[in-house]
């Protein structure tokens, strides 16, 4: 078993500070093995909500959930929506020393919830998958984790066809259960269609009325799709940046599937050999190496920048008030180019990071750096 410290750490500081504590993220990727190791720790009172006794429990959920002290464990709390007034109700009570963390899957509804019924009571921490300070930073390991995804189960999985065999399973379960459980009609094998279209669009600038023809769908319905799987943590939609620049500038979104185990199944990816050949491999390295970023370094708010006369920046964000980039490439020994220097001069970036697979970190310029996937966490603000 991988521990996961950093989290387990973030749980605790929540708990310590927060009434109602919110843990999000898709399923599979190990809320409730985190849980369970808090349960133990802080002997939590747990319910499963898709457990029929656990069900039973909370027939009166006011009454049973009032008379428990210490942590209170929730899982898969969209099963019963009507706890987010109960909960409210219960840490609003002067006398209250209980605490409350409750896990679910389904992002938009949840959030929806606890942002309407529990504001200024709860604070959200999103979990993912695996990244590469949790697997190991050699290069096997990172390797590993880019080929399977970075589900646990998927990752740690005894062969490379188990791992397959999981994904399988984990795509079918989402589409044939996950997505109606939300309330949401569409047919897993329009879904399933959707979500492999995709996999031909990961890395690149949504084209709604491109991808609708090819499916004959509106845009509309194509947007809405994709709102589905961004909201649970399926698909990540980077949102441009705009500069007053003059030029004119990308407006679009790119997608990335957020999981490239998942996206290599449906392209039917199954081994290092067949991802090294696949037309995709940069696009799913760039997804790759965004998503471990992302994780590592957290920042508030990110973008990708592009102008219509081909300068662009894969990943734009802010730390401390300054604006930083990061462009990806798959290449031991990246060059230099042209987009680089436009996007430092015409982004003001305070610095710019070239993220490649090979071992060696230097400078080029005053503003600009070769830098390895597995060191991004040694990047100093």
């Amino acid at each position: 078993m991988i521990q996961r410290h950093s989290y387990i750490k973030k749980l605790k500081d929540a708990i310590r500070r927060t009434s109602v504590v919110s843990m999000l993220g898709p399923r599979q990727c190990g809320k409730t093995t985190l849980a369970r190791l808090l349960e133990k720790e802080y002997q939590a009172v747990f319910f499963d909500l898709e457990s029929p006794q656990d069900q039973m429990r909370l027939q009166n959920p006011e009454l049973m959930l009032g008379a428990l002290k210490g942590l209170v464990i929730i899982d898969e709390i969209q099963i019963m929506p009507e706890l987010f007034g109960i909960l409210r109700v219960l840490v609003d009570r002067t006398e209250n020393k209980t605490k409350f963390l409750i896990l679910g899957s389904a992002s938009p509804h949840i959030i929806k919830n606890v942002s309407e019924t529990l504001a200024g009571r709860a604070e959200f921490i999103e979990l993912t998958g695996f990244d590469y300070i949790e697997t190991g930073e050699n290069r096997d390991y990172i390797n590993t984790l880019w080929l399977r995804g970075s589900f646990p189960r998927s990752y740690l999985s005894d062969s490379l066809e188990d791992s397959l065999a999981w994904r399988e399973g984990f795509i079918r379960t989402f589409l044939e259960r996950d997505i109606p459980q939300l309330g949401i009609t569409i047919p897993a094998i329009a879904m399933r269609r959707f979500w492999t279209m995709l996999a031909h669009y990961h890395g690149q600038t949504l084209n709604a009325s491109e991808i609708g023809r090819s499916l004959g769908l509106s845009d509309k319905t194509i947007r809405s799709y994709l709102d589905i799987l961004t909201g649970t943590y399926m698909m990540r939609q980077l949102l441009p940046w705009y500069e007053n620049i003059g030029k004119r500038q990308v407006k679009a979104p790119k997608i990335y599937f957020r999981d490239v185990g998942i996206l290599h199944s449906l392209l039917t990816i199954t081994d290092m050999d067949s991802l090294m050949v696949n037309p995709r491999l940069g696009a799913s390295w760039e997804g790759f190496a965004l998503e471990q970023v992302l994780r590592i370094l957290q920042p508030a708010d990110a973008y990708f920048w592009a102008t219509y006369s081909g300068a662009e920046l894969d990943l734009l964000f802010f730390k401390h008030g300054k604006k930083y980039g990061i462009e990806f490439k798959f290449n031991e020994a990246p060059k230099l180019t042209k987009s680089m220097r436009i996007a430092v001069k015409d982004l003001s970036l305070t610095h710019l990071w070239v993220v490649h697979p090979g071992k060696h970190m230097f400078p080029v310029e005053k503003h600009i750096s070769m830098l390895p996937l597995h060191q991004i966490s040694k990047i100093a603000f």
